[in-house]
């Protein structure tokens, strides 16, 4: 039996893994970054382990310190999470030669599938060895890995030598192997997934399927199981190839096959040699715990013949600290707060943990189970829709807006839904617009010492405020009867509750506020100095940078003076583990680079500045 499980990666995933060992009554090792010492799988894990790096994202890549931690705090077993080393057979191995239990499949099957490449031989297929112009499209693809990293689209022969480079480039960054290969990109298919468990007596469950097809930058952002639409026939086909799969290799514990479906038929993409991150809606619809699952199989345990009967439907939304308005630039910040109501969610962070630039920006899981599909994805959306999210900017309305569209709804969404519908679903609303008034009521009652009332009626007090990218003014009074304000009844106002009445009907606001960031109910706001600050001006054209990061790059033979096209990659920034391109926002002439590679920068900083012709 085990009873110490060292997990070997960070974040959401670990945390999630420490919660079923709490369950099983078996003791948790947490290992962390110096970046991660206050990391929430740290805090709630029994014991702590630091892994010595200077860059912190790479430490969780070490595997001989991995190992010498797991000796040295006592575990008797080893869980890798998924990312970082969950696919590396050496990483496994080590963890065998050192007597310690990998909660894993064997090393080989981790070799014969965790390459893209191998697996695709392995499956009677292979990638291509040459490109011309009739294979076009086709997809540069990291062999190692997964999460979208070290993936490009290319269409045109001459953007393959860079797709080939930057692929590599972030493949070497991400999972400490650059090697990539390239195979043909099928249009607007969906991507269907089949979830296998199997013991290590010969039993293969075949979990039924998931949809993972609503993906940005090739990178799933709300999946759900089973697949809806698929044919009995075809669902039963991918269920048989992942079950082939796995026999094929001796697979033992969990695991996920991948399919592109276009035209009826599906095609293979890869097997994954660990859990995946939308594990939990195969939980859900099973009512299993696949971590319990992987724990008792690599503790000999025997899965029965036949697998638990599918019940309902689950949806799970991926929560991300990222504009997607912005092509989907990374934020950073302090996240103030997050609640989602009434679903699962699984999440690495705590209210008041910062949220830095070295690792993936997924912030938290969200998961709906229901009866019927449609009632999973309205319980999903109106959670959404509730939560609080104080911090930086995020997903959460393309989330709401994408579960809402009809597409989805419908059931018939594919791999392209971002590429045809960004720009709507990421259309700013405009906020409450009683979310100012709230703000400002708020405000004055907490900076009043007798909370709002004055004996002699206040003149009209003004308030500015940031909403939806809009600046937005509000009066109120203070009166004998407290804080009064035109069009509204106030019935109840104080520092984090204010009351209205609005055409007879009474509105309830919360408020928070952290320095000049407000939160009313789920409108974010930005108090606003009565007069602007003239000096903070940029000149028109001036790039700034997004988010923190290092500059990989500047394009080919780019400087000063050169003349830009709008649109034009001037630079790559890496953040968060991914790339991000810089482009020219206007036409004209670049007037100041201030950059080079390996330059490190940080939010707002100036980069270059393009002079329209």
């Amino acid at each position: 039996m085990i009873g110490t499980v060292l997990v070997a990666n960070r974040g959401e995933i670990a945390c999630r893994i420490f919660r079923t060992c709490r369950e099983l009554g078996i003791r948790t090792v947490a290992v962390h970054s110096d970046a991660d010492a206050n990391a929430l799988h740290a805090r709630v894990a029994d014991a702590t382990v630091r892994l010595p790096g200077a860059a912190p994202a790479e430490t969780y890549l070490r595997a001989d310190l991995i190992v010498k931690a797991a000796v040295a705090s006592g575990a008797d077993a080893v869980h890798p999470g998924y990312g970082f080393l969950s696919e590396n057979a050496d990483f496994a191995r080590a963890v065998l030669d050192a007597g310690l239990v990998w909660i894993g499949p064997p090393p080989e099957a981790i070799e014969a599938m965790a390459s893209k490449t191998r697996a695709k031989e392995l499956m009677g297929l292979a990638p291509l060895r040459e490109v011309g112009a009739a294979d076009l499209p086709v997809l540069v693809k990291a062999a190692a890995g997964g999460g979208g990293r070290g993936m490009r689209v290319v269409r045109r022969l001459e953007d393959l030598s860079a797709a080939l480079e930057g692929a590599r480039a972030e493949a070497a960054s991400a999972f400490g192997d650059g090697e990539v290969f390239v195979e043909p990109y099928v249009e607007d298919g969906r991507h269907v997934e089949v979830q296998i468990l199997a013991d290590a007596h010969g039993t293969v469950w075949a979990l039924g399927t998931r949809d993972c097809s609503l993906q940005r930058r090739h990178q799933k952002v709300i999946e759900e199981a089973p697949a809806p639409g698929l044919s009995e026939g075809l669902a039963e086909e991918v269920c048989a190839l992942a079950v082939r799969a796995a026999r094929a290799v001796d697979y033992v514990g969990a695991g996920t096959v991948e399919f592109l479906v276009a035209d009826g038929k599906a095609h293979f993409l890869e097997m994954n040699t660990r859990l995946q991150v939308e594990h939990p809606v195969t939980e859900a619809v099973y009512d299993l715990d696949l971590v319990a699952e992987q724990i008792r199989i690599a503790e000999g345990h025997t899965l029965p013949n036949d697998p638990p009967r599918a019940r309902g439907h689950a949806v799970e939304a991926r929560l991300y600290a990222e504009d997607p308005a912005l092509d989907w630039t990374p934020q950073t910040g302090t996240l103030h707060r997050l609640t989602v109501p009434d679903v699962r969610l699984d999440t690495g962070y705590g209210d008041g943990d910062p949220i830095g630039v070295h690792y993936d920006p997924m912030l938290a899981k969200a998961i709906a189970h229901a009866p019927t599909r449609a009632e999973a994805i309205r319980k999903l959306a109106s959670a959404l829709e509730r939560a609080q999210i104080h911090g930086p900017t995020t997903n959460r309305d393309l989330l709401v807006n994408s579960l809402r569209h009809k597409e989805f709804t419908t059931a018939r969404m594919d791999t392209g839904f971002y590429d045809r519908h960004l720009p709507e679903l990421t259309r700013c609303g405009m906020g409450d617009p009683h979310a100012p008034l709230a703000a400002a009521l708020a405000d004055a009652h907490n900076r009043s010492r007798f909370g709002g009332w004055r004996n002699v009626p206040s003149q009209p007090q003004t308030k500015r405020y940031a909403m939806a990218g809009e600046e937005h003014e509000v009066r109120y009074r203070h009166t004998r009867q407290g804080l009064t304000a035109d069009g509204v009844r106030v019935v109840h106002a104080d520092a984090g509750l204010v009351v209205l009445e609005v055409e007879g009907v009474q509105r309830k606001f919360e408020v928070s506020r952290y320095g000049d960031d407000l939160y009313v109910n789920t409108t974010a706001l930005k108090a606003l100095p009565r007069f602007p600050d003239p000096t903070a001006q940029h000149a028109p054209g001036s790039l700034l940078a997004p988010m923190p990061g290092t500059v990989v790059r500047v394009a080919e033979g780019l400087a000063e003076g050169a003349a830009v096209e709008a649109g034009q990659p001037l630079l790559w920034l890496e953040a968060m583990k991914m790339e991000h391109k810089i482009t020219a926002p206007l036409t004209g002439t670049l007037r100041a680079l201030r950059v080079v590679p390996g330059k490190q920068v940080t939010v707002d900083e100036l980069l270059a500045v393009v002079e329209p012709t």
